[in-house]
Parts: C-alpha cells; structure tokens; sequence
C-alpha cells in the first residue's frame, strides 16, 4: 500500500482544500505544502525501506489490487530506481511551484493549488503505473488541471496558449489510447487474456504490417508531450502565458513524461520496430537541438527563451533513446533531471524579474547587477547549468549522452555538440542582456527573500551534487536501465 499512499497524498490535498469551505483561499498555500512534504517524506521512508534498490534489476516495491477485473485493467504501480529519481524530481520541483506561487497566486488561491496538486499527482500515477490503462488515465488526469492553470491564472493570451496545449497534447493522448488498445486486442487474440499489464503485454508477437502504426500512434503521443521538433509548437506559448508555478510544472515535469514514456513503455513494447524508426528518431533530435538553439537566440522575452532552450536540450534525450545505449540511456535520465532543475530555477527567476520589472523583454533590463546582486548571481549560475558548464548536473547528462552515441552515430553527436556552442551563445546574451549592459532605469527593487532563495538553494545544490558527484545517482539508476536495455529497442 505504500504506493497507493504516494499516490494518494496529493489526491488528499485537494480534498482537503474542497473541504475547507470559505478558508480555502487563506490556507491553500499550506495545504500544499503539507501534502507534497508528507507524500517526499513518505517516498524516503520507503526508500530506505528497501535498501536503496541494492539488488539489480529488480522491482522492489509493488502493488497491485484489482481494477476494472472485466476488460484486464488494474491498480498496478510499480517502484524502481528509476522510477524513485522522477518521483524526487517531481516532489521537489512541485514544493519549488508552491514557493514560487507564494505571492504570484493571490486569485482564487484555492483553484490553483488544487490543480497543482491533481497534476501532481498525474504526473506520480505516470511514473508509477505498470498497467497501460492506469497510466493512460494518470496521463490524462495531467491535462485538465494545467489547462485551468494556464488559462485561469496565466498571462494576456492565456486562454488561446492554454487552448493549443489542450489541443495538442489531447490529440497525441487519443492517438497513444489507439495504440494501446490495439496492443490489447492483440495480445488478448494471441492469448486468450486480455490485459493492460505492461509485464504481461512485453513481447507480444505484433503483426508486422501492424506494429509499425501501432508505435507511431504511441511515439505521436509521447513526441508531442516531450516535445520533439515539429511537434513543439504549442510550448513556448504554453510557457510564456502560464504562471510561474505552472511554468516549473511544466517545463520540469510535464515534458519528462514523454521521454519517460518512451524509456518505459514505448521502446519495449516495439522491440522488432524500433530500427525502422531509429533513423527518423534521430533526425528529429538533431533538428530539435539546433532548430530550438537557434529560436532560443532569437528571443526577447525571457521566458520564451527558456521555452526554445527546453526544445533544443531534450532533443538530447531523444538523440540518446533513439541510439539505446547504456552510456546514453543513463546520460538521458540525468539530463532530464539536470533540466528539470535548472530550467526550472530559470521559470522561477523570470518570474521573480517579471512582478519586480512587470516586464519579461530583455531590451527593458540591463544594470541588474548591481540592484539585486542575489537574484542576478541566481540567473548567472542556472544560465552557466543551462549552458552544460563542467560541474553541473547537464554537463553530466550531454556529455554522457554524447559519447555513448558517437560508436553508432558519429555525425548525429558532432552535430549535437554544435547545439552546446549555440546554448553557450543564448545562455550568455540572456546574461549580458539582463544583467549587465545599460539600465533601463534607475532600478529600486527588493532582492530574493528568503522563500525564493531557499527555493533556488535547493536546486542548484541539487544540481551541483549531480554535476561533481553523479555516480550515486548512477547507481540507483542502472538497474531499471539494464533491464530496459534488455527488454527492448535492439541496439
């Protein structure tokens, strides 16, 4: 039961706030806080537990209790190394939103905790179900609540960003349902059992005529919420218009799932598929890399600057699940921890300069330095993250990502390693454009206070264990990676 608990928390927030009648709004923040606190609290309990997931290759947490018993769908949540360091990621960056969110979300306080915590927990049902029907639904359970996010509390144009979200990313959910359900019938035709059971569906004989839609339909899907080039188009606006709490969310954890689901479900259900689609896979990561580096050049605004580096830096997880090998598998996870922190610090500094600037174009700042000297040297050191500075946590992930492709793709990673060159470029103009350079004005504002600096503090020093010292971190993770290796993707 100690997952249906992790599960569960978040679900008890919300009600909690439902319940709490006229003071929701006075006493939503803390709400939040309490339940993602005692749902991280329970997770490191559990994890000690079990003994840090010594024994490789092996689930060590489990649960699995009757569903939908009639067409094969179950309460199925399974817990592993790498399962453990999405579910950290997800916990700390959504107490970072909470933060974040403090004084940003005086409106309907209530309204917008509430669909924090219901995305949050979506985005735990993800990274903890074992059976595609449950995890269809947790993928779903993320959409709603940052629909409202985006279009409830975001910026001017957020009902048309918050809109194209919904459009595109229930457009690829209904796609990957269609791919799931036909994994069902075929399994059941083959078997005689038709279940959802990802355990049960590994290695089901798909048709080859049938196999490669099959996989399309579920790469659309996870493509899109990754998002993978061309496929990213409602992102940037989806980041500009939202809140900054719902920029963490999104930007830190809504995107992981894509990739997590094409580590998880899509590559070893379509073992046999996989190569045809290798090529393909890998063009669209190079073309994310420079295509987002590129637009992330070109911006004014802060944020939608951030928006085309999240493009450009996950191609680099796509690059590396594309090419399946273990260097690169292992880089991928830690790059996508590595951007969820420091592009979520990003999201939260913009947002500090937007209510002290009420301003996000960079043509309007200049000579910050020296007025907010802790909020700068902030910025300073999450763009050097962002850049791959040796050090820190996206050095760590690009460079492990990169050499584990250059034996299999040699041209693909030289081209990758040009996308590093271009991130130190956007990187560094965002530095010298906000920072320093000539003042708009004559600023006077307040510098970081305390809940913003503490929020900052734990993701850069997340991000610098990560960067110095990545080989724990390695360790919880390389379990569940050779067992995926193992269990699909043809090298």
């Amino acid at each position: 039961m100690t997952l249906l608990v992790l599960l569960s928390l978040p679900l008890l927030g919300v009600a909690t706030l439902v319940a709490l009648g006229p003071r929701r709004d006075r006493l939503a923040r803390w709400v939040s806080l309490a339940a993602l606190l005692l749902d991280l609290a329970w997770l490191l309990a559990a994890w000690g537990r079990q003994g840090h997931f010594s024994r490789y290759g092996e689930w060590r947490v489990e649960c699995l209790v009757p569903w939908i018993p009639s067409f094969g769908a179950s309460l199925h949540l399974m817990l592993d190394g790498l399962g453990l360091v999405m579910l950290l990621l997800a916990l700390g960056l959504g107490l970072v939103a909470v933060l974040a969110s403090w004084r940003e979300i005086e409106r309907r306080a209530a309204f917008f905790h509430g669909n924090l915590l219901a995305c949050l927990a979506g985005i735990l049902g993800v990274f903890l179900a074992r059976d595609l029907f449950l995890f269809y639904t947790c993928w779903e359970l993320m959409l709603i609540p940052m629909y409202f996010m985006i279009g409830v509390h975001g910026h001017e144009n957020r009902r048309a960003a918050a809109t194209k979200f919904f459009l595109f990313t229930q457009a690829g959910g209904l796609l990957m349902l269609l791919s799931i359900v036909g994994v069902w019938l075929c399994h059941g035709q083959q078997t005689g059992v038709y279940t959802f059971d990802l355990p049960a569906l590994l290695g089901t004989a798909l048709p080859a005529g049938v196999a490669p839609w099959l996989m399309g339909g579920m790469l659309a899907g996870f493509l899109v919420k990754l998002p993978a080039f061309p496929l990213h188009v409602w992102l940037p606006d989806a980041h500009t218009e939202a809140p900054t709490g719902g920029s963490v969310i999104l930007a830190g954890l809504l995107l992981k799932t894509g990739a997590y689901g094409l580590l998880r479900i899509c590559f070893p259900l379509f073992p046999q598929t996989v190569p045809l689609l290798r090529p393909l896979l890998v063009a669209l990561a190079i073309g994310g890399i420079l295509y987002g580096a590129l637009r992330a050049m070109a911006q004014d605004d802060f944020k939608r600057l951030v928006a085309y580096s999240s493009v450009s830096h996950l191609g680099y997880v796509l690059l590396a699940l594309a090419v399946w090998r273990p260097m690169a598998l292992a880089g991928a996870v830690v790059q996508m921890v590595a951007h969820g922190l420091s592009t979520g610090a990003l999201f939260l500094l913009a947002g500090a300069l937007d209510r002290r600037l009420h301003t996000r174009r960079l043509e309007r700042m200049g000579g910050l330095w020296d007025a907010v000297p802790r909020l700068a040297g902030a910025v300073l050191f999450f763009s050097l993250a962002s850049l791959g500075l040796p050090g820190l946590a996206n050095f760590s992930g690009e460079a492990l990502i990169l050499f584990g492709g250059f034996d299999a793709y040699p041209l693909a990673v030289v081209l990758g390693a040009a996308g590093l060159v271009l991130a130190a470029v956007y990187s560094l103009r965002l530095v010298q454009r906000a920072l320093h350079g000539p003042a708009g004005q004559e600023w006077h504002l307040a510098d970081l206070d305390g809940r913003e600096g503490g929020a900052l503090l734990l993701l850069g020093a997340a991000s610098l264990w990560i960067g110095l010292y990545p080989a724990p971190f390695l360790r919880v993770i390389e379990p569940a990676l050779a067992r995926l290796i193992q269990s699909g993707g043809t090298l």
